[in-house]
């Protein structure tokens, strides 16, 4: 007989699933949840058949804004974020990349003005074939998004 710990549904809220063990708390990060005053299960390294392992984060009463989700898509681009209302759930989404990306990643060039005044980092997000560079605003260092450094 197994035994399996159960997590308890949300009633209303977010779940975001299937996202890469490693990715997790960088979600967590990106979303500031460390000051959230919302209800926060993090569940890690947990079996998965797809990744091996995977994470996932439910969060109760918030529904993520559009520019959440497409964070998300810069760091767990495979992951999947169900709205739940009810104890139902509404509506299924999958992270895409927004065409740029403001504050959350560092430019890796340390001559650019972002990393020497109090400017606002802004990237430009480039798809290739092969995978997704991002190109700096003002230096135009471009970066391969598996090697971000999120701020």
């Amino acid at each position: 007989m197994s035994k399996e710990l159960k997590v308890a549904a949300l009633c209303n809220g977010t779940v975001i699933d299937h996202l890469p063990s490693e990715q997790v708390f960088n979600v967590v990060s990106i979303l500031k949840l460390e000051t959230s005053l919302h209800q926060i299960f993090i569940g890690n390294n947990l079996d998965s058949k797809q990744l091996g392992t995977k994470g996932i984060i439910k969060i109760s009463d918030k529904f993520l804004r559009e520019d959440e989700i497409n964070k998300i898509a810069l760091i767990a681009p495979g992951a999947k974020i169900n709205i739940i209302k009810d104890y139902q759930v509404v509506e299924k989404r999958q992270p895409k990349l927004p065409d740029d990306i403001h504050e959350i990643v560092r430019c890796v060039n340390p001559k650019c003005i972002t990393n020497n005044q109090p400017v606002t980092t802004h990237f430009q997000v480039i798809n290739n074939d092969d995978h997704i560079l991002l190109k700096c605003h003002y230096c135009e260092r471009e970066i391969q998004s598996n090697n971000v450094k999120l701020n």
